[in-house]
C-alpha cells in the first residue's frame, strides 16, 4: 500500500490530495480499506516520506519545498540541517528548533528570503532521534538527579528520578537512556562508569559515547577460555616449518599484540628473499562463531593514551596468536623475491609455524643501525640482517617514490599520563629507519596479496583510496600557492607524484608540515572495497589489508579467503556465492568503525591535550600559524598541541580576513597573519570538557578583564554592625538625659 501511494504522490498531476482523493484515485472505498490506507499514510509521514499540509493535503517533500536531513548543532544555539554533497546545509536559528536535538533526523522547511544569502529553514518534525542514550554526569536537583550530558552540543539536562537512578549519585559518570522527550526530557540510569574523579573515568565516557564496546560478552569469553595456549603439534604437520629460520618482531616498546615478523637473506642470483610472516588469527576465529561476530562488530582496536580497546580478547591478542618470542606460532606467510629495482619478481602464500627469534623494538633496531657498539654487541646474532632490511628499505622507498607514492611526513604526538590518568607530558612520535623499514615491508605486502588475487577474480576485500575531489584539491592549491608552491598541470587529471613533488620540494621548510597535513585533509578518506580500485595516495592498483589481523577485522577476513581459496582449496560455486554476498556489507561496516575508532582516539587526544595545557595557563611557546579564519587562526606547537587565537584578542589593530591571500591583514597598520608564520603565544585559557586551548599573541595588549578580589572578614563585619548600633543607642539615651 505504502509504495502505491508513494508512486500517486509521485504523479505532479494529481491534484486531489487529500484522504478521500487517494481513497477514490486507488479505488477503494470499504472500512477496512480506509483503515488500511490511514495507517500507510501516518507511516509514510512517521518515515518522513510524505508530509501533510495544513490543509490536509499530502506531498512528497521535494514537491512542496521540505526536506529531509540531520540537524547538528553549534555550541551558540543554532544549528544546520546537512542533507547531501549536491545541496548547502541549511541554517536553523535556535527559535527555529523546536524540540529538535543534536543529531536527529529532521523535517526542514525553507525559509523564504532575498536571493544570495544562506538558506534558512525551521524544523517541521523530528523523523528519528539521533541520540537516545547520553552520556554524562550526575548533579543533584531539588527533587530528582539532573544527568548534564558531556556532548556540549547536547545542551538540555535529562531528569532522572530516585527510581530509575540504579544506584548512582551526584558525581557519577553514567550512561542514561531517554525515555521521554517531551514536556522536558527524562531518562534511566542504565550503566555507572564510575565517579567523575576515578582514574580513566573521563577517557572511558568518550568511549561510552560512541557506544564502543569496552568488556567482551560472556559467551565470548567462554569460548575463548577452550582456546590452548600452545599450538596444536599435528596441525605443524600441515605447514610449512619454518622454525629454523632466523625471524624478528619488530614493534614499540609497550606493544603487546605482536602479529607480524620479518625474515630476510640474500639469494644466489642477488636478489633478496623477504618474508613477511603474519599471525594465523582465522585458525583460532572461525566464521559465525560469538568470538568472530563480536569481532566483526568492533573491526577495529582502539588505542588510547591510558588502554587499549581490543578487537579480540587478551588471551588471544597478547597470548596464542601473539608472535612472542622463543614460542611456536601459526603464522599465514607471504615470501617474496624482490629484485634491485624493488619490484617483487615472484611469491608464496603459505601456512607455516615459526618460532620467533628476538621481540626487538624500533628504539633497539635504531640504535643498532645508528652505530651503538654495545647494542650491536647485545643482538650480534641479527644484527646484520637489520643492515640488509635497511639495504632492502631503500631500495622499496625508491620504488615507490619514483611511481609517485606520496609520503604524507606529519607529526603524530603522544600524551603521556600518570597512574592516576593525569597528563604530564606530550612527545613526538619518532618515525625512525626502522619505523620506515618495516612501514615497506607491510606495503609491499599487502600489494602483493592484492594483486594475487585481483588476477584471480575471486570475492575479496581491498583497501581502496580513490583520487581526490576537484573542489579539495582547489582549495589546496590555493592555500599552496599563498606558501609559494604551485601544482602543475590539470587539477581535474591530477596524478599522485604532482602533489608528492609538492611535499617532497617543501622538506627543510617551516611549511612542511602544513604542506603535508593540509595535502592529507584534502585527501579521500582510505576505505574498505569488495572491488580493487586502487590507492592513490600509494600510486598503486593494488592494496588491502592482510598484516594486523588482531587488531583489523579487513585483515582477519583476507586470511580467511586465503586459507578458504588457496590452502582449503574451496573455490566452488556455494563458496564464492557466500562471500561476494557479504563483501560489501563487511566492507562497509569495517569502514565506519574504523573511523568510529579514529574519532575516539582523536577525542581523547584533544581532551588530555586540553588538560595538560590547564596547568599551563599564561606560560609562553612559540608556534607556527597552522591555518587561518574568518574568526581567528589555529596555532600548532612544537608538540603538535594547537589552539586557536580569536580575532578579538588581535587586540593592536583591527584585523580582517582576506579570502583570497587566506591572510589576516590589520586595517590600520597592515600587518599581516599568514600560514607557517613563526609566533610567540601564552596560553590564554584551556578547557578539559569543551576540549578547546585558547592562545593570545605574546606583546599585545590582552583582553582579559582582571578579577578583582575584596576579601570582607563576615566575622569583623558583624561585629562592627552591632557595635554600631550600641553607639546609635547611647547617643539616644544620651540626649535624653540631657532633655530632662
Amino acid at each position: 500500500m505504502e509504495e502505491r501511494i508513494l508512486d500517486l504522490l509521485e504523479n505532479i498531476e494529481f491534484k486531489e490530495r487529500n484522504l478521500d482523493g487517494i481513497m477514490k484515485q486507488l479505488g477503494l472505498d470499504t472500512s477496512e480499506e480506509f483503515k488500511t490506507v490511514m495507517k500507510a499514510l501516518n507511516a509514510l509521514e512517521d518515515q518522513g516520506k510524505i508530509v501533510r499540509s495544513q490543509h490536509n493535503l499530502y506531498y512528497l517533500p521535494k514537491q512542496i519545498h521540505v526536506y529531509i536531513g540531520k540537524l547538528s548543532m553549534n555550541k551558540r544555539g543554532f544549528g544546520f540541517v546537512r542533507l547531501d554533497e549536491e545541496h548547502d546545509d541549511i541554517f536553523i536559528g535556535k527559535h527555529d528548533l523546536k524540540d529538535a536535538l543534536e543529531g536527529d533526523t529532521v523535517l526542514v522547511e525553507l525559509k523564504k528570503h532575498s536571493e544570495g544569502q544562506r538558506e534558512e529553514g525551521i524544523i517541521k518534525r523530528v523523523i528519528k532521534r539521533g541520540q537516545t542514550r547520553i552520556v554524562g554526569e550526575l548533579k543533584k536537583g531539588k527533587r530528582e538527579l539532573i544527568l548534564v550530558s558531556d556532548d556540549i552540543l547536547f545542551d538540555k539536562p535529562v531528569y532522572i528520578d530516585q527510581a530509575h537512578s540504579h544506584g548512582a549519585v551526584a558525581g557519577h559518570k553514567v550512561v542514561a537512556e531517554i525515555k521521554t522527550y517531551k514536556p522536558y526530557l527524562k531518562g534511566n540510569v542504565v550503566e555507572i562508569i564510575g565517579h567523575k574523579n576515578d582514574p580513566g573515568v573521563d577517557v572511558a565516557s568518550i568511549v561510552y559515547q560512541h557506544e564502543a564496546h569496552i568488556d567482551f560478552p560472556k559467551e565470548v569469553l567462554e569460548q575463548v577460555s577452550h582456546i590452548p595456549n600452545e599450538i596444536d603439534k599435528e596441525d605443524i604437520k600441515s605447514r610449512v616449518d619454518l622454525r629454523n629460520e632466523t625471524i624478528v618482531t619488530i614493534d614499540g616498546d609497550d606493544a603487546k599484540d605482536l602479529d607480524d615478523a620479518i625474515s630476510l637473506k640474500k639469494l644466489a642470483n642477488g636478489h633478496y628473499q623477504l618474508g613477511v610472516h603474519i599471525a594465523d588469527v582465522s585458525y583460532y576465529v572461525e566464521e559465525g562463531t560469538d568470538l568472530d561476530k563480536e569481532a566483526y562488530e568492533r573491526a577495529t582496536s582502539i588505542y588510547l593514551v591510558d588502554r587499549v580497546i581490543p578487537m579480540l580478547p587478551h588471551k588471544l591478542s597478547n597470548g596464542i596468536c601473539s608472535l612472542n618470542p622463543h614460542v611456536d606460532r601459526f603464522t599465514i606467510s607471504c615470501l617474496m623475491e624482490i629484485n634491485h629495482e624493488g619490484e617483487v619478481i615472484s611469491h608464496e602464500i603459505l601456512p607455516t609455524v615459526i618460532h620467533s627469534t628476538e621481540r626487538m623494538t624500533y628504539r633497539h633496531v635504531n640504535e643498532i643501525l645508528g652505530g651503538d657498539i654495545e647494542r650491536q654487541k647485545q643482538y650480534h646474532h641479527v644484527k646484520d640482517m637489520f643492515f640488509l632490511m635497511q639495504e632492502l628499505s631503500d631500495i622499496l622507498i625508491q620504488h615507490r617514490k619514483k611511481r609517485g607514492a606520496i609520503d604524507f611526513d606529519t607529526n603524530e604526538a603522544k600524551v603521556i599520563v600518570d597512574q592516576k590518568g593525569i597528563p604530564t607530558d606530550i612527545v613526538l612520535r619518532e618515525r625512525g629507519v626502522s619505523e620506515r623499514m618495516i612501514e615497506s615491508f607491510m606495503l609491499v605486502a599487502n600489494e602483493t596479496v592484492a594483486e594475487h588475487f585481483k588476477w584471480l577474480e575471486l570475492p575479496f576485500i581491498y583497501r581502496v583510496h580513490e583520487n581526490p575531489k576537484l573542489q579539495k584539491l582547489q582549495q589546496f592549491s590555493t592555500i599552496a600557492k599563498t606558501l609559494g608552491y604551485t601544482i602543475k598541470g590539470s587539477l581535474e587529471h591530477v596524478y599522485p607524484h604532482e602533489l608528492s613533488a609538492i611535499v617532497d620540494a617543501s622538506i627543510g621548510t617551516p611549511e612542511h608540515q602544513i604542506i603535508s597535513t593540509l595535502l592529507l585533509r584534502c585527501m579521500a578518506k582510505a576505505r574498505y572495497d569488495e572491488q580493487c580500485l586502487g590507492h592513490f595516495g600509494l600510486a598503486d592498483e593494488y592494496y588491502t589489508h592482510f598484516t594486523s589481523p588482531i587488531r583489523r577485522y579487513p585483515d582477519l577476513m583476507v586470511h580467511r579467503l586465503i586459507r578458504k581459496y588457496l590452502f582449503e582449496k574451496k573455490v566452488d560455486e556455494q563458496t564464492l556465492t557466500h562471500y561476494a554476498s557479504i563483501m560489501q556489507e563487511i566492507a562497509e561496516h569495517t569502514s565506519f568503525q574504523e573511523r568510529k575508532a579514529i574519532d575516539i582516539e582523536r577525542e581523547v587526544d584533544d581532551m588530555k591535550m586540553a588538560e595538560y595545557m590547564e596547568s599551563h595557563i599564561d606560560e609562553e611557546f612559540t608556534g607556527i600559524v597552522s591555518s587561518i579564519t574568518n574568526f581567528g587562526m589555529f596555532i600548532e606547537l612544537d608538540n603538535t598541541v594547537e589552539g586557536l587565537v580569536r580575532m578579538q584578542d588581535l587586540s593592536d589593530d583591527y584585523y580582517f580576513y582576506d579570502e583570497r591571500s587566506l591572510q589576516l591583514i590589520g586595517q590600520r597598520t597592515g600587518k599581516r597573519f599568514k600560514m607557517s608564520d613563526e609566533v610567540k603565544v601564552r596560553v590564554k585559557g584551556a578547557s578539559k570538557k569543551e576540549k578547546t586551548i585558547d592562545f593570545e599573541i605574546v606583546g599585545m595588549k590582552s583582553n582579559k578583564k582582571k578579577k578583582k578580589t575584596v576579601i570582607i572578614d563576615k566575622h569583623r563585619k558583624h561585629q562592627d554592625v552591632h557595635k554600631r548600633k550600641r553607639q546609635d543607642q547611647k547617643r539616644f539615651y544620651r540626649k535624653k538625659r540631657n532633655k530632662k
